[in-house]
This record gives C-alpha cells, sequence and structure tokens, in this order.
C-alpha cells in the first residue's frame, strides 16, 4: 500500500509429504505490526506445515498473541487422496476453480468463519474437497475485490491469472494479494 514501508499480506506455499499447504495471511491494519503480526503466522505455517488444517490455525492463534492478528485461509493438497482440505477465518477469499465442470460445481469458495487468528477464533470447522488435476485455487486478501474469479481463463499461466486479478480487481485502498496454484496431482 502507498505510504507503508512493508505489506502485512503473506503467503506459504510449502510441500507436505502427502501434497502441498497453501496459505495466505492478512495481518490486520498495516504497515510494520500488521507485517510483524503475518511473518509469525508464516513462521509458524512452515514449521508445522504437515499437520491438519484446525491445528495449524490453532498453532498460529497460540503463536500471535502478542501481536496485533491476523486472518488468513489455508488449504492443504493430499496428492494420494486428491483432495483439498481448506479452512479460512477472517476475510481472506478462496475459490477453487475446476477443470471438469461436469464433477460437480465449476466453481466452490472456501468457507470463511468470522474471527482474527491471534484473538479470538471461532469453531473450527474444515471442509474437504475433491481435486483433479488443473484445478486453480485462488487466494485473495480483502485489497482484491470479491468476484475476481469471474471470466478468468484457467488454462492461462499463473502468473499471468494473478496479474489480471490484481490490475482488474485491486481497491488501491489497502495492501493486497493473490496467490494462485494449480493442483498437479502428483505430489505437486
Amino acid at each position: 500500500m502507498p505510504g507503508e514501508s512493508e505489506s502485512g499480506d503473506r503467503y506459504i506455499a510449502a510441500p507436505t509429504p502427502t501434497g502441498a499447504l497453501i496459505a495466505v495471511i492478512d495481518g490486520l491494519g498495516h504497515g510494520v505490526e500488521a507485517a510483524e503480526a503475518s511473518k509469525v503466522a508464516v513462521a509458524t505455517l512452515e514449521r508445522y506445515a504437515s499437520e491438519s488444517v484446525i491445528a495449524l490455525i490453532r498453532r498460529c492463534n497460540e503463536a500471535m498473541k502478542t501481536t496485533r492478528g491476523a486472518v488468513m485461509s489455508l488449504a492443504s493438497f493430499s496428492a494420494q487422496n486428491h483432495t483439498m482440505t481448506c479452512l479460512g477465518v477472517g476475510n481472506v477469499e478462496g475459490v477453487l476453480l475446476r477443470t471438469d465442470a461436469q464433477a460437480g460445481q465449476s466453481r466452490e469458495s472456501i468457507l470463511m468463519r468470522g474471527g482474527v487468528v491471534g484473538f479470538r477464533l471461532p469453531t473450527l470447522r474444515a471442509l474437504v474437497m475433491p481435486v483433479s488435476p488443473g484445478d486453480i485455487l485462488i487466494l485473495a486478501t480483502d485489497g482484491i475485490r470479491s468476484g475476481f474469479e469471474i471470466n478468468l481463463s484457467i488454462s492461462a499461466p499463473l502468473q499471468q491469472i494473478a496479474d489480471t486479478i490484481c490490475s482488474q480487481h485491486g481497491k488501491g485502498t489497502d495492501d493486497a494479494l493473490v496467490l494462485v496454484a494449480r493442483y498437479m496431482g502428483d505430489g505437486s
């Protein structure tokens, strides 16, 4: 965000023994204190990446109690089961776009529950969704307007998708981060 020395928005994309952990964190507010909160979350997620998404949120909540807190969405992919287990606390929006619309809905949202990690957690319930090779997960902080997934070409390169979302849906009044990940189905 203009005028701030550091962004409070961070992400992690880490391999796990069964697949990968993807997360986007938005430290509350702006600047150095928001960045510190999100850095604590990233360090915690990196250290415990192979744990369940519920356990990860709880670990982040404990680690972040001395910070101003953050909102975040996590997704853990299992290449063994071809599933994505996801959970959101706060307003980091998550959307799964499917390559095979005949397998079900072509678009599914991560359920976001109100709360602040490091301050007040809601009841935590993870959602498990089947995924297929080529499906795309998009996570975006509140610096991006909702509806960003409409009319996207999911066959486009991931960086192009992220750039398009930022340029067409960025608010310009808040930190903004978009993470786009494609499920490959082979442990990647």
